[in-house]
């Protein structure tokens, strides 16, 4: 199977909804790199090869290998627009990497404790109210996700994002900020149970 991790690149001339368009009819993907002290560069990319790729998380959330013409530079996803009906990517945006200079990049959040969580026990629903955390820190600190432990929240009870504490050399970029209102950004809660939901526990009972 190819590296996930890699993502294999040709460089285009024209750009443009037109030259988009035809680059889709090529079943390619239209593309661009920026950032880094370099010019952006127009790219294009085997779609199939893409929609391998995005299947695994790990690829929204790691550096990643941008081969164009043969030549490998360092970079991040910053952006994925899709189609809003259809299994087909429209335009990705890369952004190029150095790895002495620190990044924001939005982090998937993962639950633990989902089995032994108080008040899942208790006929609780999890809702999550974030699916990511944006942080900063340098490529090599990027962690894969962000875990928050819900083995000991009860219904009603919720997550905020001050309540985490971020992994080494990673900050939370809401906490770098000074409003109350960004510091208190709830991540999770366990709601009380519905009553359709209650009867239908009490009858399986």
């Amino acid at each position: 199977m190819s590296n996930v991790f890699e993502f294999v690149a040709e460089r285009r001339e024209r750009s443009g909804k037109g030259a988009a368009k035809a680059v889709r009819r090529q079943g390619l993907v239209p593309a661009v790199v920026y950032g880094g002290h370099v010019n952006p560069a127009l790219l294009s990319l085997s779609h199939n090869e893409v929609l391998k790729h995005l299947v695994h998380e790990a690829v929204y959330s790691h550096v990643l290998d941008l081969k164009i013409d043969g030549k490998t530079e360092k970079v991040v996803l910053k952006g994925l627009q899709r189609h809003p009906a259809k299994p087909v990517i429209l335009h990705m945006d890369f952004q190029r990497v150095d790895m002495q200079e620190s990044i924001k990049v939005h982090v998937p959040i993962h639950y633990k404790g989902e089995n032994v969580s108080v008040g899942l026990k208790a006929g609780g629903i999890l809702i999550p109210l974030m699916s990511d955390i944006e942080v900063v820190c340098l490529p090599g600190s990027l962690p894969e996700f962000i875990e928050i432990d819900i083995t000991n929240l009860n219904v009603g009870d919720s997550v905020h994002l001050h309540d985490l504490k971020p992994p080494a050399g990673v900050q939370f970029v809401a906490l770098l900020h000074t409003t109350n209102d960004e510091q208190d950004l709830a991540l999770v809660k366990i709601a009380a149970p519905t009553a359709g939901r209650t009867e239908e526990s009490a009858a399986a009972e």
